[in-house]
């Protein structure tokens, strides 16, 4: 559904991205991880069309997006930090984002009446509470029904009711089949949502396998521990680039 080719980005002197080759499968629910300055965001950024890359080429649904735009309808992005007009009140950003989606008329609405957004749309966006905007920003990634979820530490700032209403919400959307990209710090997060562990590290994919195969290839039965030791490889600067079907010396 996505499909990443050959891409590269530099920023001045620092080469972000690396020749990088990626696939994203439909019906697939992925953990994107990495420190910072591994080029998540960056790539992030390249698939939404916000970043240019100096090379390489990015299918959506077999579409090149270079140049395009009408491929980001099927992508429901929820941003770490959502940035909204202060002026602007809770049901007026939901009417003017559906007006400008004209090729949909049915809205999931889902989490504006789990969030309770529903009773709250005359409150001003500078009202809101860091919580209440992200519960926002949820809201308007699951609105339009997209086949492709992005979604960056989707739980931060999140009261315990909200972060499983949304994670209820992101498991049946992973049963429909989408494709789903959850970047996260919160590790029990990405071991409870998703199958299927990234790990970039310093431009580059250091790891690209399932997480049950991630475990064995360890030697840990957590998560976090996995994790840990994905950590630990990179950073002694091990020259094994551990990715899908690899041998782990």
């Amino acid at each position: 559904m996505i499909s990443i080719s050959n891409l590269s980005k530099r920023f001045g002197k620092l080469q972000v991205l690396k020749s990088m080759e990626l696939d994203f499968e439909r019906g697939v629910s992925y953990a994107m991880m990495g420190p910072n300055g591994s080029g998540k965001t960056t790539l992030i950024k390249c698939i939404l069309g916000l970043v240019v890359p100096d090379k390489g080429r990015i299918l959506v649904n077999g579409t090149d997006i270079k140049g395009s735009w009408a491929y980001r309808s099927d992508i429901g992005y929820m941003p770490q930090i959502g940035r909204y007009p202060d002026h602007m009140r809770i049901g007026q950003l939901f009417d003017m984002i559906q007006n400008i989606r004209k090729d949909k008329t049915d809205f999931d609405l889902d989490l504006v009446k789990l969030f309770q957004l529903d009773q709250m749309l005359d409150k001003p966006m500078r009202t809101l509470s860091g919580g209440t905007r992200q519960k926002v920003s949820a809201a308007l990634a699951f609105m339009f029904d997209p086949g492709i979820y992005i979604l960056d530490e989707p739980t931060a700032g999140l009261d315990p009711l909200a972060v499983e209403a949304l994670k209820e919400k992101i498991a049946e959307e992973r049963e429909r089949g989408k494709l789903i990209i959850i970047t996260s710090h919160i590790l029990s997060d990405l071991d409870e949502l998703t199958s299927h562990a990234i790990y970039l590290f310093e431009g580059n994919i250091f790891y690209n396998n399932n997480i049950d195969e991630l475990k064995k290839e360890t030697g840990e039965e957590r998560f976090s521990s996995a994790i840990a030791r994905l950590m630990e490889w990179s950073q002694k600067g091990s020259h094994v680039k551990i990715s899908k079907n690899a041998e782990i010396t």
